[in-house]
């Protein structure tokens, strides 16, 4: 498989984790990162349905030029298995996908819906505080995450948070934690390294799949340049 040359190579033996690898868009985003040249480490759930489009992207597969990824299926809730993944991964950019990503379902089970998107996050963030080499964290969020005022052009990054249903207050949950980490541990050096750059980034836009991976990407990179902070539509 020919390999992707982009960014100038910054990503060419970069070791990377991503959560959620077995979901639509953290498939996608793993066999981007193993085209490129990436050294993926991928924790997540086992991924539901068959054929499931992490299995049909195959990106387990040994392939000429393209490192396998090292799978980890394993629950958010495992504080302990997370912490362990990063450092044995000692990963430089995490990208964190995993999430009870659905309205509906956070109505038949709230409580694993908040567990896994404000529980799961945190252990997430602390497992990155325990491990010096992460230098970027991304972390996904959606619309949802805004107060639904039912106006039609669309919410900013200074509306005000909230949600009627779980999934929504979860994922506006989620937005003041991952805040509150940043100020409180990971903008400033710690004992145990530097600090980390950290994003947030809306998953749904008005492009397409492809696109908004694209994007992404050059998110982290600028972060990798700048250490910069930044919030993304």
């Amino acid at each position: 498989m020919r390999a992707l040359r982009l960014f100038d190579g910054v990503y060419d033996g970069r070791r990377v984790l991503v959560t959620g690898h077995t979901g639509f868009k953290g498939s996608w985003l793993v066999r981007w990162l193993q085209r490129m040249g990436a050294q993926v480490t991928a924790l997540a759930l086992p991924a539901e349905g068959a054929p499931s489009h992490h299995a049909l992207l195959q990106t387990l597969r040994s392939e000429a030029g393209v490192a396998p990824v090292d799978e980890h299926l394993m629950d958010l809730s495992d504080a302990d298995g997370v912490r362990r993944c990063l450092q044995d991964s000692a990963p430089e950019v995490v990208f964190h996908l995993a999430a009870q990503a659905l309205v509906r379902p956070s109505y038949a089970d709230p409580v694993r819906t908040y567990a896994t998107n404000v529980m799961g996050l945190i252990h997430v963030l602390e497992a990155v505080r325990a491990t010096p080499s992460v230098r970027v964290l991304l972390n996904v969020t959606t619309d949802k995450c805004y107060r639904n005022v039912n106006r039609h052009e669309g919410y900013r990054e200074q509306d005000a948070l909230g949600g009627h249903d779980p999934y929504s207050a979860s994922k506006a949950c989620a937005e003041i934690v991952t805040a509150s980490y940043r100020d409180s541990f990971l903008q400033r050096p710690n004992r145990l390294g530097g600090a980390v750059a950290v994003l947030v980034v809306f998953k749904y836009t008005k492009l397409g799949e492809t696109e908004k991976l694209f994007l992404i990407i050059v998110l982290v990179l600028m972060a990798l340049i700048t250490g910069g902070y930044y919030l993304w539509k």
